[in-house]
């Protein structure tokens, strides 16, 4: 689109960045900062298809919906699992967001993706942009997103290490001079720890969890290293899967932290991997620096302390790590000018129709 008609559209619309996550959606809109942060989960009628309720209304649902209502979660392992369910998601929250600033033209959309997806994944993800109104679509890798909402110096010639632990993913990335030296993505995120949790109630207790459950343990009393949280307890509440009754089990946060370890294994590994292929140069400006941890995950108890532990290096929790990649994605958006090389594909425009 010419730039000149690009930027007199700009005058009636807002700059949209997305955090488009398997587990929460934050959208960060121009000169107003992240206005929407709702779960990516919707309410579908089973036979129709018909979309009933989206975000935080639509999670409410989970696990409790008879059985013509269907709540699902169309984003797994940080992709598009239901092309059609997440075009209406995005376009429920651009629709959001322009009833609520009261301008009409459609917005510039810059969405971030995690650094391990193919290109069949990144065309879903565009089109899905296009199709929901979007002016055009650019795609940003998430640990690159996730370091400029950081505050990390992601173009200066220093090395610059990055975790962003979402739902569906994890991703680590070194970054110098605008671009990722070497990163390395896992589908392995709080999803897989919710399900760590699931199992273990099985395994121990012969009981049976639902996701929000184990979820909501999870934030109550997880860890990933011994602290002052061990003394915490909580009763896990499900069905026991010998009587087909409800039944209640007090555990220990320590008990919760060895359900985990698992996947904070394999998170911390992915982490050790990624220095381990750093130029040495690199890995001098990380020791100095230390390494960011970004995303819900990074709120985990004690995983700052396994991580350092591990790697032998300062670890630092990002400010407000669960809106990293969304403030980022606004930050590129408002110095598009300077900071177009950190993006990852060429403008799509919307077809007309």
């Amino acid at each position: 689109m010419p730039g000149l008609l690009d930027r007199l559209l700009g005058i009636f619309s807002r700059d949209i960045g997305i955090d488009l996550g398997t587990a929460n959606t934050l959208v960060h809109v121009r000169d107003r900062g992240i206005v929407i942060s709702e779960p990516s989960v919707v309410a579908i009628e089973a036979r129709t298809k018909k979309v009933l309720a989206i975000g935080a209304e639509a999670k409410r649902m989970v696990g409790r919906t008879p059985a013509n209502i269907i709540a699902v979660r169309p984003l797994r392992d940080g992709v598009i699992s239901d092309f059609d369910v997440t075009e209406q998601m995005i376009k429920y929250f651009v629709d959001k967001v322009h009833d609520r600033v009261g301008l009409i033209a459609r917005p510039r959309m810059l969405i971030g993706i995690p650094s391990g997806v193919t290109e069949v994944e990144k065309r879903a993800v565009r089109d899905a942009a296009l199709n929901s109104g979007a002016r055009w679509a650019r795609l940003i890798e998430e640990p690159m997103a996730a370091a400029i909402g950081a505050g990390l110096p992601v173009s200066e010639p220093s090395g610059s290490l990055i975790v962003d632990i979402g739902g569906g993913t994890t991703e680590v990335a070194v970054i110098s001079l605008g671009g990722i030296v070497v990163s390395r993505s896992i589908r392995i995120g709080g999803d897989e720890m919710d399900q760590d949790i699931v199992n273990f109630a099985r395994r121990e207790y012969n009981l049976f969890l639902g996701e929000r459950t184990a979820e909501d343990i999870k934030i109550a009393i997880g860890s990933a290293y011994p602290g002052d949280w061990d003394q915490q307890r909580i009763n896990l509440r499900g069905r026991d899967l010998l009587t087909g009754l409800p039944r209640s089990v007090e555990v220990g946060a320590d008990q919760i932290r060895e359900a985990i370890e698992p996947s904070v294994v394999q998170i911390v590994d992915t982490i050790r991997d990624t220095i381990e292929e750093t130029p040495p140069e690199l890995v001098a400006d990380i020791m100095d620096q230390g390494i960011v941890l970004a995303g819900g995950g990074a709120l985990l108890a004690g995983l700052d302390r396994r991580v350092a532990e591990a790697t032998q290096m300062p670890v630092h929790v990002a400010d407000d790590p669960l809106t990293c990649v969304a403030r980022g994605t606004g930050i590129v958006l408002q110095e598009m000018d300077t900071m177009e090389r950190v993006l990852v594909t060429d403008t799509y425009i919307r077809p007309p129709r």
